[in-house]
């Protein structure tokens, strides 16, 4: 499908998908729609990426849901929208491959929990992120910031819908670097295609694993994982790993049709 809201494009086996909805990629239904659409299906993108780094143009990553759809929401039409938003955040969370989250501006309400679903965050000097949803009369995000924050944070700043400055956050793992703006999609595809060096195979098992484990206790999980490790060790890009280790060379992995 064409998409009017998303660009993206392909280097080294890395994805960059921008956010492009001038002037803040303020986020309506139909952009929730092309984020489901681009996320439910990343081959859409190219079957050898590996990694995605999910940017933003202009001058904030997004500034949250566009406000002007808040003015019709009803408890009647609220369900339908509400299930085009949610799949839309899953829908990062749950693609198969690792994504990147390179934010600058602002990022709050929405723009907070299209964050919050990558696999992890790399931040603009000066960028904020916050959860301002009690400012404008609705709820959400707080528990996509639970992923970021510790609880007390996450309702401190729940409560006060003031977004705070990511200097402030990064000692909690909110973000994993925090850059000069220039460096910020730099620094982004750095850490891409670090992953992207890896099998095209383990990555998306790791993502399986990692997605998968998040919330189980350890033992479950641990058992979960080695499942995996079982499943995997049949797998050609295994053993090659392996005999590259042995070696003292880099591995070859197969191409992307070997990769599920």
């Amino acid at each position: 499908m064409s998409y009017e809201f998303l660009r993206w494009s392909v280097e080294d086996r890395v994805a960059t998908v921008w956010l492009d909805r001038p002037p803040v990629n303020a986020v309506n239904q139909a952009m929730y729609r092309e984020l489901r659409e681009l996320f439910g299906d990343v081959s859409q993108m190219g079957e050898d990426v590996r990694a995605i780094v999910l940017a933003a143009r202009g001058r904030h990553f997004c500034a949250g849901n566009d406000l002007n759809e808040f003015r019709t929401l009803s408890p009647e039409n609220s369900p339908a929208r509400m299930r085009e938003v949610r799949a839309a955040f899953f829908a990062i969370q749950d693609a198969p491959l690792p994504v990147i989250g390179a934010v600058h501006g602002t990022a709050v309400g929405t723009g907070l929990a299209i964050a919050a679903s990558c696999d992890f965050i790399v931040a603009a000097a000066g960028a904020r992120l916050g959860v301002t949803e009690i400012r404008v009369g609705v709820m959400g995000a707080a528990k996509h910031l639970s992923r970021l924050v510790p609880e007390p944070v996450v309702r401190s700043m729940f409560f006060s819908g003031e977004p705070l400055p990511v200097e402030d956050l990064v000692g909690y793992g909110a973000v994993i670097a925090v850059v000069d703006p220039d460096e910020l999609l730099p620094e982004a595809l750095r850490r891409a295609r670090q992953i992207a060096a890896h099998s095209p195979a383990a990555i998306r098992f790791a993502k399986r694993a990692l997605n998968r484990i998040e919330f189980m206790e350890l033992k479950p999980a641990y058992e979960y994982e080695q499942s995996l490790t079982g499943e995997l060790s049949g797998h050609p890009d295994s053993k090659e790993a392996i005999n590259a280790f042995f070696e003292s060379r880099e591995p070859a992995y197969g191409g992307p049709e070997n990769a599920r």
